[in-house]
C-alpha cells in the first residue's frame, strides 16, 4: 500500500484532500494550544491547567470556522507559494481574533451567564498561541512540500548549473532555478570585483577565470546560463569565447521585453545561438507615434514577400491601418504570408501579384487603392548575382524604383519610405550602385514634391533570404566545411525584426529628404561569427569542422560604410537613428541621366555599368571584369 502511495505521488497525480489539510490544520492549533499553555507556565502543571482539556473543543470549533471563511485548506500543499502562506497566515490571524473576542466578551458577561471554562485561558496564552500558529502551520505546509519534491524527483537526474551574472537579471534568474527542483545552482560567476567572493543565498559569487575544464568536471556542471541584460554584442561574443570550449552547455536568459507578463519562465532559457552573439541589445520605438501615423491609412508593401517586406507587413499589423497592401511577384511566398496574417485574424489585407518593372499594372494598383504610405522593400539584392547580371539589376532596382516614385508623386501619397542597403555606400558593386541611383532620385523628387521621399540605410539582417547566416547552417547541417570569402572581411549585423521597427519609426519621423541610417554597433568578422557556429553546434573547430577560405566574389568588399567619404550624421530623437549629410548635386542633370539610364535596353553590360558609373561618380568596381571602366 504504501508503495502504491509513493508511486501515484511520482506519477503527480496524487493530491491531498482539502479536508485531510484542514483536519491536520485543526489538530495543529490543538497541539499549538497545549505547547502554549506550557510555554506561558514555565512548563509547570497549575490550577488552571485542569480546564485547559475543555477548552480544546473551543479552540477546534473556532478554528473550523475560521479556516472555512479564509479557505486556507484550499491551496495544493506540493506548490505552496507566498499566496498560500498569506492565506494561512489571514486564517490564523482571524483564529485569535476570535478567541481574544470570545474571552473579553466573557469576562464582561454576568457570573450567571459565563462560561467558566473559558475564564482561565489568558490573553497572554492566546498570543503566544498565534505566533506558534503562523510559524507551525505555515512551516508544516513547506515542509510537505519539500518531502514531496524529493521523492518526486527521486528518479530524475538534477542538473547542475552556474549562473554568469550577480545582478537582477542573475538573481531572478536564481529564484526561477529554485522554484524547479531538476536543476541545483551551485554558485555564481560575475566579472565585478565588487560582488566576487560575496554570496547570495549560501552561493557563493566567483570571478570568471574559475571556469575551466578542470573545475567543470570535478563540480560536475552541465549548464551554465548567461543571464546579463542589455549586454552588447561584442562583451557577448568575449564571454561566450572561453565558455563554447568548456564540457558543458552555454544557454541565455531572454531580453526582458520577452519575458512572460514580465515574469522569467525557465522554459524561455534556451542554448545559445548566432542571433544571440550578434544582437542583444533590444530597442526601444515610440509605439504612440507609429499608431498615430498608421491609423487609417492605406499602405503599400512592396517586395512583401521578401524577408523585410513581410517583416514590415506583419509589424504594420499592429496598428490600425485602414489597408495595407501586400504585393510581389513570388506567388508562392506572398500566399504563406497572407495565410500568416490571415491566421492571426488580420482582415484588411489586399494581396496583389505584379512586378514593380511594369508601370502599367502598378499604376493600376494606385489608382484603384488611394494609398496614403508607400514602403517600398522590392529589390534584387544579391551581389555577385547582380554582377553578372547588371541589366536585371538596373531594371528592377532603378526603373522598378522609378516606377514607384513616380507614381507616389502622381497619385500624391503623403509617404515613401525606401529600403536601401550600407552597400549603396562608396559601391563595389552593381547591385549597391543602383541602390545608390533609387537613393539619389527619391532626393531629386523631394525638390518639388509634396510627397515626402525618406530612406533607410542598413548592413545585413540575421536570417534573410541568401545572408551567410543560414549559409552557414545548411552547411554544418551538410557536415562542413563553412566557406568564408576572407579571414577579414566584416559586416554589420541586425535582426529582421530590429530592422524593420527602425524603418516603421524612420518613416515615422521623416520630413523628406532624409537618408536615415540605423547605429548597426560593431561591425563583425564573418570568420569569427562561422568559428562560433561551429562551436555554438558542438562541434570543435578545425578538429571536426573546418573553414575554407574562398575568395572575394565579384563586387564584393572587405568593409561595408553606412556612410559616404563626404557624409556625416546628425542625431534625432531616437538613439539608434541618425541622419546621413549627403553632398550637394545638380539636380536636373542627374535626372536626366537617371531617365536616359532607366531607357536602356539594347546596351551591353558594359556601356550600362560605364552609364552607372557615370551617375555615380564614387562606384569603383573591386574583383570584378568592370575595374577595367575606373580610371
Amino acid at each position: 500500500m504504501i508503495q502504491t502511495l509513493l508511486k501515484k505521488i511520482r506519477k503527480s497525480d496524487f493530491y491531498t484532500s482539502k479536508w485531510i489539510v484542514l483536519t491536520i490544520d485543526i489538530a495543529i492549533v490543538v497541539q499549538t494550544f497545549f505547547l502554549s499553555y506550557l510555554i506561558f507556565y514555565n512548563f509547570k502543571l497549575s490550577l488552571y491547567n485542569s480546564f485547559l482539556f475543555h477548552q480544546v473543543p473551543l479552540i477546534a470549533i473556532v478554528a473550523f470556522i475560521s479556516f472555512i471563511i479564509i479557505g486556507s485548506h484550499k491551496g495544493i500543499i506540493r506548490h505552496t507559494g507566498i499566496n498560500d502562506a498569506a492565506r494561512v497566515f489571514y486564517g490564523a490571524t482571524l483564529l485569535s481574533f476570535l478567541l481574544i473576542l470570545a474571552v473579553y466578551v466573557n469576562r464582561n458577561l454576568g457570573e450567571e451567564h459565563r462560561i467558566k471554562t473559558i475564564i482561565p485561558i489568558s490573553i497572554s496564552v492566546l498570543i503566544i498561541h498565534y505566533f506558534l500558529n503562523i510559524i507551525v502551520l505555515i512551516s508544516s505546509r513547506f515542509v510537505f512540500r519539500q518531502v514531496f519534491e524529493r521523492l518526486t524527483s527521486r528518479n530524475k537526474s538534477i542538473k547542475n548549473v552556474i549562473i554568469y551574472g550577480a545582478g537582477d537579471s542573475g538573481m531572478i534568474t536564481y529564484a526561477s532555478f529554485v522554484k524547479n527542483k531538476n536543476y541545483n545552482v551551485t554558485s555564481f560567476v560575475d566579472d565585478s570585483k565588487s560582488k566576487q567572493q560575496k554570496r547570495y543565498d549560501g552561493k557563493k559569487i566567483n570571478p570568471s577565470n574559475i571556469l575551466t575544464k578542470e573545475y567543470i568536471i570535478k563540480n560536475k556542471i552541465d549548464d551554465i546560463i548567461i543571464s546579463i541584460q542589455n549586454i552588447d554584442s561584442l562583451n557577448l561574443l568575449k564571454i561566450t569565447d572561453a565558455l563554447v570550449e568548456l564540457p558543458l552547455k552555454v544557454k541565455i536568459v531572454p531580453a526582458i521585453e520577452k519575458w512572460i507578463d514580465g515574469d522569467l519562465n525557465i522554459k524561455q532559457i534556451k542554448e545559445i545561438n548566432i542571433a544571440d552573439l550578434l544582437n542583444r541589445t533590444q530597442i526601444k520605438i515610440n509605439n504612440s507615434e507609429l499608431e498615430k501615423e498608421f491609423k487609417n491609412k492605406v499602405i503599400l508593401v512592396t517586395g512583401a514577400a521578401g524577408s523585410i517586406g513581410s517583416e514590415i507587413s506583419k509589424q504594420l499589423t499592429n496598428y490600425k491601418t485602414k489597408n495595407i497592401i501586400l504585393l510581389d511577384q513570388a506567388e508562392s511566398n506572398l500566399y504563406n504570408l497572407q495565410q500568416d496574417l490571415i491566421s492571426r485574424k488580420n482582415t484588411n489585407l489586399i494581396t496583389i501579384i505584379a512586378n514593380i518593372r511594369n508601370y502599367d499594372s502598378i499604376n493600376e494598383v494606385f489608382k484603384k487603392y488611394k494609398i496614403n504610405i508607400v514602403f517600398h522593400a522590392a529589390a534584387y539584392k544579391h551581389v555577385p548575382l547582380m554582377e553578372n547580371n547588371p541589366y536585371q539589376a538596373l531594371k528592377t532596382n532603378v526603373n522598378g524604383t522609378k516606377n514607384i516614385m513616380d507614381l507616389a508623386t502622381e497619385y500624391h501619397c503623403e509617404k515613401f519610405i525606401m529600403v536601401s542597403t550600407d552597400k549603396a555606400v562608396n559601391p563595389t558593386n552593381v547591385m549597391g550602385a543602383t541602390k545608390r541611383i533609387a537613393e539619389i532620385y527619391a532626393k531629386c523628387l523631394q525638390q518639388n514634391n509634396t510627397t515626402k521621399f525618406i530612406t533607410t540605410r542598413f548592413g545585413n539582417v540575421l536570417g534573410s533570404s541568401g545572408s551567410v547566416i543560414p549559409l552557414f547552417e545548411k552547411q554544418i547541417k551538410n557536415g562542413g566545411p563553412l566557406t568564408v570569402t576572407h579571414k577579414d572581411i566584416t559586416r554589420y549585423f541586425m535582426t529582421i525584426p530590429e530592422a524593420c521597427q527602425l524603418v516603421l519609426q524612420a518613416g515615422a519621423m521623416g520630413k523628406g529628404g532624409e537618408i536615415f541610417v540605423f547605429d548597426m554597433g560593431k561591425s563583425i568578422k564573418i570568420f569569427d561569427v562561422a568559428k562560433k557556429m561551429i562551436q555554438l553546434s558542438g562541434f570543435k573547430y578545425p578538429e571536426e569542422m573546418r573553414i575554407n577560405i574562398v575568395g572575394l566574389r565579384p563586387g564584393e568588399k572587405l568593409f561595408e560604410e553606412l556612410l559616404g567619404d563626404k557624409e556625416n550624421t546628425l542625431p534625432t530623437y531616437h538613439n539608434k537613428i541618425m541622419i546621413a549629410k549627403v553632398v550637394d548635386f545638380n539636380f536636373e542633370l542627374i535626372i536626366s541621366k537617371i531617365n536616359t539610364l532607366s531607357k536602356t535596353n539594347n546596351f551591353s553590360d558594359i556601356e550600362i555599368v560605364k552609364k552607372i558609373k557615370e551617375i555615380v561618380p564614387e562606384y569603383k568596381s573591386q574583383n570584378s571584369k568592370f575595374e577595367k571602366l575606373d580610371p
